[in-house]
């Protein structure tokens, strides 16, 4: 029976496990702080063995994606949240990566 693995900010850095069939859904959340938006990239798989079915993006920084385990292995998750300045602002020169290895057997 296929499954469902949940992933969020805080998830990053760790190892999941997962089962050939199940879905994986990645919901990041961005933040405004000082006049910018701390944006997420849509999530990206590393490997063809975790297929990308749904994505998207909102204007306050969110970043969603949905993939479907294909075969058993080991792949990586992984998108950037970097800033967005509204006018007359500056932003930091950081980008602050995500990342979640996921492992299929």
């Amino acid at each position: 029976m296929a499954g469902r693995v949940a992933l969020t900010n805080a998830d990053d850095g760790k190892t999941v496990p997962a089962k050939a069939g199940d879905d994986i859904e990645v919901s990041l959340t961005g933040y405004r702080e000082n006049g910018v938006t701390y944006s997420w990239s849509i999530p990206a798989s590393d490997s063809d063995m975790l297929h990308r079915t749904k994505d998207g993006t909102t204007p306050r920084g969110d970043a969603k994606a949905r993939f479907h385990v294909e075969q058993d292995g080991t792949a990586t998750l992984s998108a950037a949240r970097h800033c967005r300045p509204d006018k007359g602002h500056l932003c930091p020169l950081v980008v602050t990566p995500w990342k979640v290895r996921v492992q299929v057997n």
